[in-house]
């Protein structure tokens, strides 16, 4: 029952239904759902009298984040902020321990594998038929439909509020603006960190599925859905995952599968490099003038700053924004737009520290178990794309992308 609970969770993840249990609270229903599963795991293991935890070196760690994310509170200014953030936190991360246990076996991984790209698949499709309908019916209309209704129902009604007062949605190549697609997400940087991790996992399944046409089709929609969020930070963490690829996994991979990478590669290629708005957009990845790029520069800067003053148990979890504005209420758009400088800036540099050691230990872990199953490159490369992405964004604030990196990360299983 468990691990079938989860694999409907797996699919329901990216179309999860927001809760407004009170005023001025959005809460993801995925968060009530991941804890009603470790409630009902942990029930099954005291009534059977087995063992809760088994505490590997990847769960201290993981134990020892939160540990530090909590004891950066008692530094915060605002404690009622950084309480809501520790919830969020804390109604999220019992999810890898349920994860850890019951995906025991690769006919487990494979079938949870199927749930999630599906899913993925599904918002992509979703995403790209919102992408071309505004060239059918005019922007005020689809924002309108996103910040009204569809809003709402899947972020919660003050994000959807935030989300309207502060748009990411519209993206302007050469005198053109675009609304880029979201799908169901409130903006297009955490669609597209959430379609890059989906990405290696369907060329897995097409790399081991006997229906290759249909992981093939799945993949090609994830990807041109990634495409047309026009996410910068999206584009280059899909070409770092594709680089190391090659780097450490192309002599194992079957000649006719690197044609098939080769092709995928090229047409990538294609994209980036002839004039277009996909081009044009990830060209000015490297224009240090452009505005939301002086932008994040300007905040790196400010995060740096602060990490400098305080650099142990940082401002206190949820507290950044009150260094730049004190002025801001809780539901603000200011972050460090680095995952690393984020959580160094409010818990602490220990705490970003050992949050790049849980990456590198079990990227460590994927790449050795790739010598025995090809499942593993999947994973190695779907956490490279997230650690390349969160150079520019910080995706664990997203409930959906949080829920399926702590998925891949629990992936460690004793092969049968």
């Amino acid at each position: 029952m468990i691990f079938n609970f989860f694999i409907f969770l797996c699919f329901y993840l990216p179309f999860q239904i927001a809760l407004n249990p009170a005023v001025g609270v959005d809460l993801a229903s995925v968060r009530v759902l991941i804890l009603i599963l470790f409630f009902v795991w942990v029930y099954g293991k005291i009534r059977n009298k087995k063992r809760l935890f088994f505490l590997d070196t990847q769960a201290k760690l993981i134990l020892f984040f939160l540990f530090l994310s909590v004891a950066s509170l008692f530094f915060a200014q605002n404690y009622s902020w950084g309480a809501r953030k520790l919830l969020y936190l804390f109604s999220i991360f019992p999810l890898y321990f349920v994860v850890k246990d019951i995906l025991n076996s690769r006919e487990k991984v494979i079938k949870t594998l199927k749930s999630l790209v599906l899913s993925g698949a599904v918002v992509s499709i979703l995403g790209i038929i919102q992408f071309f309908a505004q060239f059918f019916w005019n922007y005020e209309n689809i924002s309108k439909l996103y910040s009204n209704y569809i809003g709402p129902i899947f972020w919660g009604e003050n994000l959807a509020r935030m989300v309207s007062d502060y748009p990411s949605w519209l993206v302007g190549v050469s005198g053109q603006n675009y609304f880029r697609a979201i799908g169901t997400f409130p903006d297009p940087h955490s669609f597209s960190l959430f379609l890059g991790m989906m990405l290696p996992l369907s060329v897995i399944l097409f790399f081991i599925s006997k229906k290759k046409i249909f992981w093939a089709l799945s993949t090609a929609v994830i990807f041109l859905a990634n495409i047309l969020t026009f996410s910068r930070g999206g584009y280059v963490a899909i070409i770092v995952g594709i680089i190391i690829f090659v780097g450490v996994f192309w002599k194992k991979t079957q000649i006719k599968h690197k044609f098939m990478a080769g092709l995928a590669v090229m047409f990538l290629v294609l994209m980036l490099t002839v004039p277009g708005p996909v081009s044009q957009r990830f060209d000015s990845s490297f224009d240090l003038q452009e505005g939301s790029n002086a932008g994040r520069i300007d905040i790196w800067q400010k995060s740096l700053e602060t990490i400098k003053t305080k650099p142990f148990l940082g401002t206190g979890i949820g507290n950044f924004s009150l260094e730049v504005d004190k002025e801001l209420g809780y539901r603000n758009p200011i972050y460090a737009h680095n995952t690393y400088l984020d959580i160094a800036v409010e818990e602490g540099v220990l705490a970003s520290l050992v949050w790049m050691l849980i990456l590198f230990i079990t990227l460590l872990d994927f790449w050795i178990f790739s010598k025995k199953d090809m499942i593993s490159c999947g994973f190695f490369i779907s956490l490279i794309i997230f650690s390349a992405h969160s150079m520019v964004e910080t995706g664990i604030y997203s409930p959906m992308v949080l829920t399926l990196f702590l998925t891949i990360i629990s992936l460690q299983y004793e092969k049968e």
